[in-house]
């Protein structure tokens, strides 16, 4: 794949103005014994670069850029509009935000400019012209970084307006917009534009996580994210005026709430982005958050900032352990990443960051253990050279991540406060993660074709054309995972009428006539018959098949189904059929011979064709079923026929069927992930009783 860099950039976040010049010679001396090939330079030097509405003074900067350049450094050049001078908020007051609770601000902090104000985008702009102009010829400037860290939200009147706007251009009639937003409720129909007003504490908003109208409050979402994605896209043109071709990024953070960065993307020359795990947070999720990033644009992207020791602002802010720094950066790049790079290159004497770790620690030594230990991953990085550059990560397994359903999801009011959309985003991730099968992170609105695997977990929103695209996905011989809490609503938080799943109803074969919450003290059980005991949280479905010639295959597995909590919920007993659990199951339906199930703990789910479901226990009923199932069908290989009568034969002796399959598929040259496929769905098809989930278990 492209790439903008020649080597992998390993620097960080460099603020030489905040240190006297002979301080400048002496970070030179100790970034070279580092290895340090790249600093990112100018992120918060709005004040200084214009320290009146009138005057820019760029002299300092120049000697930086001279300074960096004459070392062989890649320049990452900041356009420093993420904290706006005092002078202007001074002068300008409509510049800053007015937040969730209705306080307009006053200068202070950063990220701070509300992003529908004329006179910020006007001095913004400016700014970055001259910047493009003085510095967009250096062929040293090898990347523009805009803005920092967007995020955040402003509810001001100039917002206000600007969303009216916005939903014109969207709706069209504000008859539209009732409907969407089913202002019948509660009587909130409008009759004018102007009735319409942002959705904070003062308004629609339950706290700042919750909403009275979804509807509403997601669309203000989606402005916002539209709002500052103007200001970037703003920035980007008018660099673009003076340098047609340097890459120009902002960066991101992860699985950050407040942006669409699917369609941020669109608008990026390359990801970056800015990894900060706490003590306590999952390799797995780590891994997650990268994938996300590459899967944005599907292409490597940049790490922006890393601590190479441990950060200032989060709870518990502890170091990161020998090695750790090391082993993270070669984590990341092998999961897509062309740079590393850090905050900060030297640690600040003062303000809240003071304690951030940092390349050069308060003591200025080289001898650290921080220091040795970045010094040590330079000197590797130089060796490995180009060879990871623009690297592809080919994979057959996607999973949809997509903030329309993020932000609904957690806006709904019911079932639980504890069902979290990201969290379960990496229950199915980690399943993967740990079984070392790649994985890419692709939109709801993305090429399935080149996956064997798509996996929606709790696609809560099913918009326009999505259960469509994933039917010709299943209908071309794709197996789709999806479960609990899914084919819910519509594009506006309005629930799809006829039953649940909605729209995925007919292709998973199910109705789920009630959904049940669990206490953080309740668990449901699923027992089988082979005595392998699954256990679950959170949610539960009451759920019925859908008349039809298939049935679950493993569905007489089932022997019971407990509901336990420390109040004995409920009947608090094990319940003794199926017909009295919490999952419905047809009694006397034929079993068909494309049927899969997948028992989910709670919700146990029923998928026609390869249109599987699962729900909340993952790490049990994942490793039960390994995820992915497959059916038989015309379009089987002649290896995949051949194993399939093979199969039949042996009947009883299906678990050393699944032996042979795996041989002669490796022998085939099948790669594992086919063969795994192929061999769970055809012992499912092909053998009686307990024996399926014997298989799946040993595979």
């Amino acid at each position: 794949m492209k790439t903008p860099f020649n080597r992998i950039l390993y620097g960080g976040d460099y603020n030489p103005n905040q240190w006297p010049r002979e301080i400048w010679d002496e970070d030179m001396r100790l970034f070279k014994q580092a290895g340090i090939n790249s600093a990112t330079i100018n992120v918060f030097s709005w004040a200084k670069l214009q320290p009146d509405e009138s005057t820019y003074d760029f002299s300092e900067l120049d000697d930086i850029v001279d300074m960096l350049s004459k070392e062989g450094y890649d320049i990452v050049m900041a356009t420093s509009t993420a904290a706006m001078p005092a002078w202007l908020c001074k002068k300008y007051p409509e510049v800053t935000r007015v937040d969730y609770e209705g306080r307009r601000h006053k200068f202070g902090h950063r990220h701070n400019h509300c992003p529908n104000s004329l006179v910020f985008q006007k001095y913004a702009r400016k700014l970055v012209v001259e910047l493009a102009k003085r510095y967009g010829s250096n062929p040293h400037v090898t990347c523009w970084h805009i803005g920092n860290e967007y995020g955040g939200e402003c509810y001001c009147e100039n917002c206000q307006k600007e969303f009216r706007v916005w939903l014109q251009k969207k709706y069209g009639t504000i008859q539209a917009v009732n409907e969407a937003w089913n202002t019948e409720f509660w009587g909130h129909t409008f009759y004018d534009w102007d009735e319409i007003v942002a959705p904070n504490a003062l308004g629609e908003g339950i706290g700042y996580e919750k909403t009275a109208f979804a509807g509403i409050s997601i669309d203000y979402r989606r402005f916002m994210s539209d709002s500052l994605l103007e200001n970037f896209k703003m920035e980007r043109d008018a660099i673009r005026e003076y340098d047609k071709e340097t890459a120009i990024t902002t960066n991101l953070m992860g699985t950050y709430k407040g942006l669409d960065y699917f369609k941020w993307a669109k608008e990026m020359d390359i990801v970056s982005w800015d990894s900060y795990p706490a003590y306590d947070t999952p390799w797995s999720m780590v891994a997650m958050r990268n994938d996300l990033m590459r899967g944005l644009k599907d292409q490597p992207f940049m790490l922006m900032e890393q601590t190479p020791s441990q950060q200032n602002w989060q709870r518990y802010n502890s170091l990161k352990r020998p090695g750790q720094m090391r082993a993270q950066s070669y984590q990341t790049i092998a999961h897509g990443g062309d740079t590393i790079q850090f905050f900060q290159l030297r640690r600040s004497k003062g303000a809240c960051e003071k304690f951030h770790g940092a390349v050069i620690a308060h003591s200025g030594s080289g001898e650290t253990r921080v220091f040795k230990e970045c010094s040590q991953l330079g000197a590797e990085l130089k060796a490995l050279g180009t060879q990871t550059l623009g690297a592809d990560n080919p994979a057959q397994v996607g999973i949809l991540f997509d903030w329309d359903n993020y932000w609904a999801l957690e806006y709904t009011s019911g079932p639980t406060v504890d069902l979290k959309y990201v969290d379960q985003i990496h229950q199915y991730y980690r399943y993967f993660y740990d079984k070392h099968i790649p994985v890419d992170m692709v939109p709801v609105d993305g090429d399935f074709s080149k996956y064997q695997v798509i996996v929606a977990p709790v696609l809560y929103m099913v918009k326009e054309g999505m259960a469509e695209a994933l039917e010709r996905f299943v209908e071309n011989g794709g197996t789709l995972v999806t479960g609990f809490m899914s084919g819910i609503v519509d594009q506006s938080d309005n629930v799809h009428l006829g039953g649940y799943p909605g729209p995925l109803r007919k292709m998973c074969g199910i109705w789920a006539e009630e959904i049940d919450a669990l206490a953080p003290e309740q668990t449901n059980t699923l027992r089988f018959t082979d005595g392998i005991e699954a256990k679950c949280s959170l949610l539960c479905d009451i759920i019925h098949l859908e008349a039809g010639d298939f049935v679950p295959a493993d569905a007489r597995l089932l022997e019971s189904v407990s509901l336990k909590s420390e109040e004995s919920a409920l009947t608090g007993e094990s319940v003794p059929s199926e017909k009295d659990a919490r999952a419905q199951v047809a009694e006397d339906a034929p079993l068909g011979d494309r049927s899969n199930m997948v028992f989910s703990g709670c919700s146990i789910t029923y998928g026609t064709a390869t249109a599987l479901v699962t729900g909340t226990g993952m790490d049990t009923e994942m490793g039960k079923i390994a995820g992915l199932l497959s059916g038989e069908g015309d379009s089987q290989t002649p290896l995949q026929k051949k194993l399939a009568q093979l199969s039949k034969y042996l009947g009883i002796l299906a678990l050393a069927a699944c032996a042979v399959i795996f041989v002669v598929g490796l022998i085939d040259g099948m790669d594992v992930l086919e063969i795994f496929m192929t061999s769970v769905s055809l012992a499912v098809s092909a053998i009686p009783e307990g024996l399926p989930a014997i298989v799946t278990i040993v595979l």
